[in-house]
């Protein structure tokens, strides 16, 4: 059994919860939250029986085995490695961490220690997603893919305002390349693995931060154009395109909702996802990989998410983008 102690607040955190909620074998046992009033509200909600308000205090309770991370990005790589170093198996919000040499620490300290390391990232882990993945090899040869997830973001309005929050701020290692094209980038490598090289065309606020912005990844017979945006919105599509068809995602690539695949032949449309909330089938995963003790195949999607982390990394840089 999965025992889960939680940090942060946030929606993803509620979303996070219920998750747990609607699987088996995971129960959450312990919140904490620097402020006392939100770690209690969020304990009602979910019916859970301790709140702390002192993260060491909760690292050291021996009837955790497990710690979901979902602090904002940049306390990520620490509370992370606290956790890690008191013994707990890690759930870690995406983005994984700000670098990757913070990345590749956690993953040597999770396998030295024997210890469960997952990304939560939703992509990767939805029915959809590895439908696509099966049938891929029925468009043929692969020669474009483009994928837009852009939602206006309410916080933009508090920027335009000169009211300045974690998403947009350089010293929490925000921005939208972090916060939704991450997604994008995780659909494309999962299906096509790590490109040859990776540029970020980014639009930036006065503080550097990307508001949003477009990144292309160059593979040896195509491109993958990624467009993502918290400052304006557009239908979300994306289409992989080859020569004997094309697959459709008519939702932002964090869904991966109503998907159709359409040939010379044939046009099919498949919704294998019975779960509004696209986070059940991560925790899913996490949960069977536990049971089975199988940490071959969580060092191989840890060995993953730090190759992603340093893609990241370089997009950043190529932008301009710096944090603190």
């Amino acid at each position: 059994m999965i025992k889960v102690g939680t940090i942060g607040t946030g929606f993803i955190v509620d979303w996070f919860l219920t998750s747990v909620k609607d699987n088996e074998g995971i129960e959450c046992h312990a919140v904490y939250s620097r402020t006392k009033e939100k770690g209690e509200a969020l304990a009602v909600k979910y019916d859970v029986s301790k709140v702390y308000t002192d993260l060491d205090e909760m690292l050291d309770d021996p009837e955790l085995n497990f710690i979901y991370v979902a602090s904002p990005n940049s306390l990520h790589y620490e509370y992370a490695l606290k956790s890690l170093l008191k013994g707990k198996n890690v759930i870690l919000e995406k983005p994984f961490t700000e670098t990757a040499m913070q990345a590749e620490k956690l993953s040597k300290l999770a396998k030295e220690n024997k210890l469960f390391l997952f990304e939560a990232i939703t992509t990767l882990y939805m029915p959809n997603y590895l439908l696509i993945k099966e049938k891929l090899n029925e468009i043929g040869r692969i020669r474009m893919v483009q994928c837009n997830f852009s939602q206006y973001s309410s916080r933009y309005d508090k920027l335009l305002n000169n009211e300045m929050t974690n998403v947009f701020d350089p010293s929490f290692a925000g921005g939208c390349l972090v916060d939704l094209n991450i997604y994008n980038l995780h659909f494309c490598c999962g299906l096509f693995g790590i490109p040859d090289k990776i540029n970020y065309y980014a639009n930036k606020w006065e503080n550097g931060i990307d508001t949003s912005g477009i990144l292309i990844l160059t593979y040896p017979d195509f491109h993958c154009s990624l467009v993502a945006a918290k400052d304006s919105s557009s239908a979300n599509i994306t289409q992989i395109q080859g020569e004997k068809g094309y697959i459709q995602v008519n939702r932002e690539v964090s869904m991966c909702r109503d998907v159709m695949i359409k040939t010379k032949d044939s046009e099919n449309h498949f919704e294998l996802q019975d779960k509004m909330i696209s986070l059940y089938y991560e925790v899913k995963e996490f949960v069977k990989l536990y049971n089975a003790q199988d940490y071959q195949t969580c060092y191989q999607a840890l060995d993953y998410s730090c190759k992603v982390v340093k893609l990241l990394e370089q997009a950043r840089a190529d932008a301009g983008i710096y944090y603190r």
